[in-house]
């Protein structure tokens, strides 16, 4: 099994969800279960609905768990394998207030020399243990390889509660978990998450892979990127095409389970190209069914989605669509330039026929206000886009000849 554990300290940003999509990417490759995990014991950092949210955010991309479990839900399991380790002398009760090892701290950094705890409390005798009265947290003795560079470092709180670290490894533990997919920079937490499974005893083997993170990605949030009209697929398209070069620019996730590999990665990390972004959500505009894009702009009729597809050879995504297609159903000031020839319009549209042809139409109303076709088009512009810019006139009278009486009033 591979999970995807995240801690709801606020939206979901790119990386997490880059992160999330490749565990899920690796688990369907190697046909084992995915599990979701928020990671919520260290109360003071979470923000109140951010884990419903973010496996919202899971959902609406296409990433599918066989669960969603709490770390709380384990607290029982972390208090007993830290008393296990206690009891096999493999953690000891640590007295040290925060002022010592804070000036421990200093003392290291003044002599240019890595903090590790000094293990001052590692070998108190029982009775001054037993009878101590002062709170403690529970520390794991360190490991016998000193090349680790581990020392012994806290699993427990002063109030009993797990450390983030030993919660981590002990949960993995009770989810079988076979292979996790981190970041780069947690290499030491795999080293602590490894101590611990080794000191409880646990001999299966769990695989590691790292990944690098994309620049300038950490404070672009998943939900503002979909709130400005950029499409989960989109999204999904342009953060794995940043691990590696890929033959077609466009493709699913499915077909990504297909040909991604973790060992091909590029091992540099890549920066955040919001252009590339867009060309991509661009694309992704482009082909949708027109019926689906029109949708997005507050319709379910496939002209107005043909309408959309027209400004979206100009624009990149739903909210810069929604922003053209909503003024032309809305009450306009006509400029004072086109008044004149505006009226004579409105008047001709009151008794002309339908008509499916723009061509066809055009002659007609030519014939019946007496305009030059340059005013009459420009006019028309007006009348049915409230912009004296846009495509071509042609495909957006085919799009909207069925609301023209509605629109032209």
């Amino acid at each position: 099994m591979l999970r995807f554990a995240f801690v709801p300290s606020g939206d979901m940003n790119l990386n997490e969800l880059r992160l999330a999509l490749v565990n899920f990417i690796v688990s369907q490759q190697k046909n084992e279960d995915f599990l979701v995990r928020i990671d919520d014991i260290e109360k003071n950092k979470i923000v109140e609905t951010k884990d419903q949210e973010s496996v919202g955010i899971l959902d609406l991309f296409g990433i599918k768990y066989s669960q969603v479990v709490h770390q709380s839900q384990y607290i029982r399991f972390h208090s007993a394998m830290a008393l296990q380790l206690l009891h096999e002398k493999k953690a000891f009760s640590c007295f040290c207030s925060d002022e010592w090892l804070q000036k421990k701290q200093e003392e290291a950094k003044v002599a240019n020399k890595p903090y590790r705890y000094d293990d001052a409390c590692r070998n108190l005798p029982a009775e001054l243990v037993i009878d101590n009265t002062a709170p403690f947290s529970v520390r794991i003795v360190s490991p016998d390889n000193t090349d680790d560079d581990i020392d012994s470092f806290v699993i427990l709180h002063r109030d009993k509660t797990p450390t983030h670290t030993f919660a981590t490894a002990v949960d993995d533990m009770l989810s079988d978990i076979s292979m996790v997919i981190r970041r780069e920079n947690e290499l030491r937490e795999t080293q602590k998450e490894v101590h611990i499974r080794n000191s409880l005893g646990y001999d299966k083997t769990v695989e590691y892979a790292y990944l690098s993170d994309i620049k300038n990605a950490e404070n672009i949030a998943v939900k503002a990127l979909l709130e400005e009209g950029y499409l989960p697929e989109a999204i999904s398209n342009y953060l794995i095409s940043t691990f590696l070069e890929t033959q077609n620019e466009l493709f699913t996730l499915q077909e990504a389970i297909a040909w991604f590999s973790l060992e091909n990665i590029m091992t540099s990390p890549a920066s955040f190209d919001m252009q590339k972004l867009k060309d991509i959500n661009q694309k992704y505009l482009k082909k949708m069914d027109a019926r689906e894009l029109s949708r997005f702009v507050g319709f379910a009729d496939a002209e107005i989605g043909k309408l959309a597809k027209l400004y979206a050879n100009e624009l990149c995504t739903t909210k810069e669509l929604k922003s053209k297609i909503e003024p032309i159903f809305q009450e306009r000031e006509i400029p004072s330039a086109y008044k004149e020839s505006a009226a004579l319009i409105q008047q001709a549209l009151k008794d002309a026929p339908h008509f499916a042809e723009y061509e066809a139409f055009k002659s007609y109303m030519l014939e019946k206000t007496g305009l030059q076709e340059k005013d009459f088009t420009n006019t028309l512009r007006i009348l049915l886009t409230a912009s004296e810019e846009g495509p071509d006139i042609a495909a957006v009278y085919a799009c909207l000849k069925n609301y023209i009486e509605e629109i032209i009033k």
